[in-house]
């Protein structure tokens, strides 16, 4: 019993930072459409840049990771300006592939500064357990956890109550409608995409923290694509059930599937699970299906 909630405990943390990524996923394809297949690329950067601040530049954890964040909203500001406003009126395919352009591209600027060896971060987190019966929880994990449900709050609150948090949901319903009422659409992409940079620097801040930084980390982008695809592409509380679900089913294969069969298994099982909720529903378990007329 205590492994398996050792293992529960491990999932959901996890689950909660895939969330947290998955946000800026749905983010993007509610506002164009688009999946944003350089997710990944994103998180490693912001990994990397925290970890850069920290050990070379000796700068404190919060103004670290609060530079951090500004460079990652940079980044993304830029690369809506420059590569996805000018694809704004063309195939979504187009917007995928430049995608998968940028993907690469940023996977080997990060190559070429920081190489390929793992590194680790500092002691930021108190070092000594938290122990609950026979239940041990690393520090990291639940400073993760509490980090992440704070800004999934804050960002619900933000896209219910702001301005722009409304202009953003109006343009995810209708971008011609939203226009005509003096929304401005390339302001509300340019913030969503700053935004979805900045979710996906926590996330790789925290998992940095966790399991240290190296290229493989990337990987988390596709990862998230079956959190998205499980919730629902257009559903933000789809992604936040899908994070954990597939953090907790991960983690589980992990502790449970993966000494019998050598390993592996762990990271196939978030897609054989989105497989099975698939053919049960399409759109995912919060997804909307839409009628087309032919």
């Amino acid at each position: 019993m205590t492994f398996f909630m050792q293992m529960l405990v491990s999932g959901i943390v996890v689950g909660s930072i895939y969330a947290l990524v998955a946000l800026g996923f749905v983010l993007i394809y509610k506002a164009s459409d688009a999946l944003n297949l350089a997710n990944g690329e994103f998180v490693l950067i912001g990994a990397y840049v925290c970890l850069t601040l920290i050990t070379i530049f000796q700068i404190p954890f919060l103004l670290a990771l609060a530079i951090t964040l500004a460079v990652n909203a940079v980044i993304g500001l830029g690369v809506e300006k420059t590569v996805l406003r000018p694809l704004q009126n063309a195939p979504v395919i187009s917007v995928i592939m430049a995608t998968i352009g940028l993907a690469s591209l940023l996977g080997g600027i990060v190559h070429l500064i920081w190489g390929h060896q793992t590194r680790t971060y500092p002691q930021i987190f108190p070092a000594t357990p938290i122990r609950a019966g026979d239940l041990v929880i690393t520090p990291v994990y639940l400073w993760s956890f509490v980090i992440v449900m704070t800004l999934l709050l804050l960002f619900t609150l933000f896209f219910k109550y702001s301005k722009m948090g409304l202009a953003m949901r109006a343009v995810a319903d209708d971008q011609m409608a939203a226009q005509s009422m003096g929304i401005s659409v390339k302001k509300v992409f340019a913030v969503t995409w700053a935004i979805a940079s900045i979710v996906a620097a926590v996330g790789g801040v925290l998992l940095g923290n966790i399991n240290g930084v190296n290229a493989t980390m990337a990987i988390i982008g596709l990862t998230v694509l079956p959190v998205v695809i499980l919730g629902g592409l257009d559903s933000i509380p789809g992604a936040i059930v899908g994070g954990f679900t597939i953090g907790i089913f991960q983690s589980m294969a992990g502790g449970y599937l993966d000494p019998m069969v050598g390993g592996g298994l762990k990271e196939v099982v978030p897609f054989i699970l989105v497989v099975f909720i698939l053919m049960l529903r399409p759109h995912g378990l919060f997804g909307k299906g839409g009628i087309e007329r032919v």
